[in-house]
C-alpha cells in the first residue's frame, strides 16, 4: 500500500542525542535519514563533527554525508537541492524521509523553501572580506541588510561572509521568503536536554572525540591540502585544534597547560554554541518538544497513521 507523503524533522542542540532517536524512529517506522549537519556534508570531517559510524546507522540508509569537498564551500542552496532529491528518492522506495540535524537554517530553507540565490563565489572578493575581524563582518551585514543581521548567528564567519558576498554581489538583501515549501506536512521533533545534563553530555563526547583521533584528523585534512585557515572556518573542535597544533609548532610551548587551555576553552564554545542551536529553534512554533524515546514514537505514530 502507498503511504501518504509525510516528513520526519528531529532536531536539538549538539550532544542531545539526535542521531540515535533518528535511527530508532527509522527502524520503527521504515524511515531513511537525511543529515542536516552543514559540517557532516564535508569528506574526511568524521569525528570532529560526530558524523553516525556505520555500525551506529544499523543498517538505516543515511543521505548527504560526504556530499562535498572541505576544500570548497558547500551552500544551503546546494543542501536543499541535493535534500530534496534525496526526499523524492526516498518517498519512491515507499519509505518515511527523517531529516535529522542541528543546523537549524538548513533545517528551514529545506522545509519553507526560503527563496536563495545561487550566487557564484567571488574569491577576490571573500579574500577582502576575510581580512576583517568576525565583529565587523557583522556590523557590515547590519549595515548592508539588517533583516539578515537579525537571524543570523554572528559568530559564524563563513556564514557572514556569504550573506555579505550575496548582498554585495546582487545589490540586494539577502531574499529569505516562503517561496516553495514542501508540499506534504512535516512533524518538527525537539530533543530537550536539561542545561546540566547537556554540559556533561558535551564534555563526556569531547574527550571520547579526543581520544578517538580528532587532532590527527585534523592533521590529515591539513596534510590533505586543506588550509590552516580553511580548517579555522569550520569553528568548534576545528578551530581549537588547529589553533593548538600550530601553536605546538612554536618553541618553547608547555604541551600541558596548552591542551588544558583547549579543553576548557573548547568546552566553553560548545556550550554557548548549543545555547545559540536552541535561541534558533525556539522561534519555530511548529517544534513538539520531547524528553524521551517514547513520547517520540507517540507523536510520530499519530501523525503517520
Amino acid at each position: 500500500m502507498s503511504m501518504a507523503k509525510k516528513l520526519i524533522v528531529i532536531l536539538g542542540q549538539t550532544a542531545s542525542g539526535k542521531s540515535d532517536l533518528a535511527v530508532k524512529l527509522a527502524k520503527k517506522f521504515n524511515g531513511e535519514v537525511i543529515s542536516a549537519d552543514s559540517r557532516q556534508v564535508y569528506k574526511g570531517m568524521d569525528i570532529g563533527t560526530g558524523k553516525i559510524t556505520k555500525k551506529e546507522m544499523q543498517g538505516v540508509p543515511h543521505h548527504l554525508l560526504d556530499v562535498a569537498s572541505p576544500k570548497k564551500r558547500f551552500t544551503v542552496a546546494q543542501y536543499r537541492k541535493l535534500s530534496l532529491k534525496a526526499i523524492n528518492k526516498i518517498f519512491k522506495k515507499n519509505k518515511v524521509p527523517i531529516i535529522c540535524g542541528g543546523t537549524g537554517f538548513y533545517i528551514q530553507a529545506l522545509i519553507d523553501g526560503l527563496l536563495i540565490p545561487e550566487v557564484k563565489p567571488d574569491y577576490a572578493l571573500r579574500l577582502k572580506l576575510e581580512k576583517l575581524t568576525t565583529e565587523e563582518l557583522f556590523k557590515k551585514l547590519e549595515k548592508l541588510d539588517p533583516r539578515r543581521a537579525k537571524n543570523i548567528d554572528k559568530y559564524n564567519r563563513r556564514r557572514l561572509i556569504r550573506a555579505l558576498e550575496i548582498v554585495i554581489k546582487t545589490e540586494k538583501p539577502v531574499p529569505a521568503f516562503r517561496k516553495h515549501p514542501l508540499p506534504y506536512p512535516a512533524l518538527l521533533i525537539g530533543i530537550k536536554k536539561n542545561p546540566e545534563e547537556l554540559k556533561k553530555l558535551i564534555k563526556k563526547r569531547l574527550l571520547r572525540r579526543l581520544k578517538a583521533g580528532m587532532m590527527e584528523e585534523v592533521k590529515k585534512l591539513h596534510k590533505n591540502g586543506v588550509s590552516w585557515k580553511r580548517l579555522e572556518e569550520f569553528g568548534l573542535e576545528y578551530r581549537w585544534v588547529t589553533r593548538y597544533l600550530q601553536d605546538l609548532q612554536r618553541p618553547g610551548l608547555c604541551k600541558r597547560p596548552a591542551l588544558l587551555v583547549l579543553l576548557t576553552g573548547l568546552q566553553k564554545d560548545i556550550e554557548h554554541f548549543a545555547k545559540r542551536q536552541m535561541t534558533w529553534f525556539k522561534r519555530d512554533k511548529r517544534t513538539r518538544w520531547i524528553d524521551d524515546y517514547k513520547k517520540a514514537e507517540i507523536l510520530v505514530k499519530n501523525f503517520l497513521f
